[in-house]
């Protein structure tokens, strides 16, 4: 995700994250913090942090990653989370407080712009990467932002046939409304924009990244703590939300049937009062070379 620098206007996907999605975001972060975080966790937990590094979290969110991250460079440490959604950045910069972990810094900016120094050892991000409007100059400018020989670690969705807590109520909406159309208004290029691993290396090799690696983490996430959560959750985000988003008002006119069929689709999946399904992801890993190239 990326915002506006104080010399450039918005993006138009921005503003879209901003007046549309925040709010829906905002309304869901227990599940999109909490229930998806199987897909930082596990990295997190393999992750070499030497005391003191730099690092900066990109697309932060709600803080949780910058915060972990904080803890794992210690006080003589530095974390910046960068985020496009202001709202989000409010919310980190309160959890950051009340955890007491004061080597973290949140900030509004356009990563795509940022004028980075090379500062970080780490840059991390949690489904941030899929969103940039211009992927490679975005990873260009992370370069920058990196020490010579500084490591880039990222998380993204891969297809969505592997990810059925997505795939499967987006084909319960459409079996009711037609696809979004092209001029649809979106969060970016998507969350499944990163899952081709042949595009993401020639992305970061244009970028001037090496040691490019992939490491697939298949899991389960909680979307819901009922049914009727997992249901709400699905028209509200997602690439089902987005049908019936744009849908309009037939999708309110058949919302009735819609909502019943998806409750019926995610009433098989429920565990322990809450519903869990399968997801997979890519961690995806890259550097800096040592000296410049020639």
């Amino acid at each position: 995700m990326s915002t506006p620098s104080a010399s450039r206007p918005a993006s138009e996907y921005v503003e879209f994250w901003n007046d549309t999605l925040a709010d829906k975001f905002n309304r869901f972060q227990d599940i999109l913090m909490n229930g998806l975080s199987f897909h930082s966790r596990v990295p997190l937990e393999d992750l070499e942090v030497a005391p003191g590094s730099r690092i900066l979290d990109v697309g932060c969110g709600w803080g949780d990653t910058a915060i972990q991250l904080a803890r794992m460079t210690g006080p003589e440490g530095q974390v910046l989370g960068i985020d496009c959604v202001d709202a989000f950045l409010e919310d980190a910069r309160r959890r950051a407080e009340k955890a007491g972990v004061t080597n973290v810094r949140f900030e509004a900016a356009d990563v795509e712009r940022y004028p980075f120094a090379a500062d970080f050892d780490l840059c991390f991000s949690r489904f941030g990467m899929m969103f940039f409007e211009h992927p490679v100059p975005a990873m260009r400018n992370i370069f920058k932002a990196l020490k010579p020989g500084g490591e880039l670690m990222f998380i993204v969705w891969r297809d969505i046939e592997d990810n059925p807590w997505l795939g499967l109520p987006r084909q319960v909406v459409l079996d009711f409304l037609p696809p979004p159309g092209e001029e649809a208004r979106t969060c970016g290029p998507g969350p499944f924009s990163m899952a081709n691993p042949e595009v993401v290396r020639q992305q970061l090799e244009s970028a001037g990244f090496v040691d490019i690696g992939f490491d697939r983490n298949d899991g389960p996430v909680e979307v819901g703590d009922s049914v009727e959560n997992a249901m709400r959750f699905q028209l509200a985000l997602g690439p089902a939300g987005e049908v019936f988003r744009e849908a309009g008002e037939e999708a309110e006119r058949q919302r009735p049937e819609i909502e019943a069929a998806l409750r019926r689709a995610l009433a098989p999946f429920e565990q322990g009062g809450k519903i869990v399904m399968g997801s997979s992801s890519w961690t995806v890993v890259a550097r800096k070379p040592d000296q410049p190239r020639e």
